[in-house]
């Protein structure tokens, strides 16, 4: 029983020791790797956002074209 117990309360103290030593090794992006993240952000929100455009512009006269002018 003991055993089991001290199995069970290692699993977060084993989390809570990765995640101290991943935040230590994470850096502040300098400003060019921040300008190319935000284009690429950029980019995927005008790409989604013409995907969505053009999914709806299709999607209106077919679905006129299912349920009719009701």
């Amino acid at each position: 029983m003991s055993d089991q117990f001290k199995e069970i309360a290692e699993i977060p103290r084993d989390f809570l020791k990765d995640g101290g030593l991943f935040l230590k090794r994470c850096t502040k992006p300098d400003k060019r790797e921040f300008i190319k993240i935000s284009q690429a952000v950029g980019i995927g929100f005008v790409v989604m956002g013409t995907i969505g455009y053009f999914v709806k512009l299709i999607h209106i006269p077919v679905n006129n074209i299912l349920v009719g002018g009701a």
